[in-house]
C-alpha cells in the first residue's frame, strides 16, 4: 500500500479543552505547556463533503477524546474515536484510518503522537450549527455547547489566522458554555474553558 491513501474531507470542526482561554497549543504548535499542565479535550467534526478511496463520507459526524500528559508535541497521547452510527462499515473503516493517522496526509502525525488508542465506538452523534454556536452531543458521553468570542467589530469574532496548526490555519477563538465528558473512565467538565472552531480542509494532498 502507498504511504498515503487517497482521501479528502471538508467540513466543520469544534474542539473543547481544559485550558483557560485561549489554549497556547495553537500558536506554539504544541511546544508550550497546556495552561493546566496536561491537555484533556474532546473534538467533533461534521463532514460536509469527503471521500476515502471509493467510499463517500459526506454527512457523517465524528468525535474524538484526547488525553495528553504534557506538551502536545512530545506525544504519548491517549485517544478514542466515535463514529456516527449512520456510517456504513466501509465509512467506519475509512474514518478509522483517517483519524488514527494511518491514511497519511493531514492527519498523519496522529500515527506518531498517539501512544494509546482506546478504540472506536459507533454512537448517535449530533453536530448542530445554530448561528455561530456549535452544539455537539454523543448522548451520555459528550455534551458540548461552544460559542465564539466576540471581537471589537460588531458581528466579527476573535480569530487567529495563518497559523501552522495542523487542524487548520485559521482558528476562531471560542469558549465552552457546556462541556462535559463521561467515557473511558474520564469524567470531565470544561465549562467556561477554551475552545476553538475551524473549517476543515484535510486530505492526502497536504498543502
Amino acid at each position: 500500500m502507498a504511504d498515503k491513501d487517497n482521501w479528502k474531507i471538508k467540513g466543520d470542526f469544534v474542539l473543547s479543552c481544559n485550558c483557560t482561554v485561549f489554549c497556547p497549543c495553537v500558536i506554539s504548535l504544541g511546544q508550550h505547556e497546556p495552561t493546566e499542565g496536561t491537555c484533556q479535550a474532546w473534538a467533533g467534526a461534521h463532514i460536509e463533503e469527503g471521500f476515502h478511496e471509493d467510499t463517500d463520507l459526506a454527512g457523517i459526524n465524528v468525535g474524538l477524546l484526547l488525553d495528553i500528559p504534557g506538551r502536545l508535541a512530545r506525544g504519548n497521547w491517549t485517544a478514542a474515536l466515535f463514529i456516527d452510527e449512520r456510517a456504513s462499515i466501509y465509512a467506519i473503516k475509512a474514518l478509522t484510518r483517517i483519524f488514527t493517522g494511518k491514511a497519511g496526509g493531514s492527519t498523519g502525525l496522529l500515527k506518531i503522537l498517539v501512544g494509546s488508542f482506546l478504540g472506536v465506538r459507533t454512537e448517535k452523534i449530533i453536530y448542530d450549527i445554530q448561528g455561530d454556536t456549535r452544539i455537539f452531543q454523543i448522548p451520555k458521553i459528550i455534551e458540548g455547547v461552544v460559542k465564539p468570542i466576540a471581537g471589537k467589530m460588531k458581528g466579527e469574532h476573535v480569530t487567529v489566522n495563518n497559523t501552522g496548526y495542523w487542524i487548520g490555519k485559521d482558528v476562531t477563538i471560542a469558549r465552552a458554555e457546556t462541556s462535559r465528558v463521561r467515557a473511558f473512565g474520564r469524567n470531565w467538565n470544561f465549562e467556561g474553558r477554551s475552545a476553538e472552531l475551524v473549517r476543515l480542509d484535510w486530505g492526502s494532498d497536504v498543502r
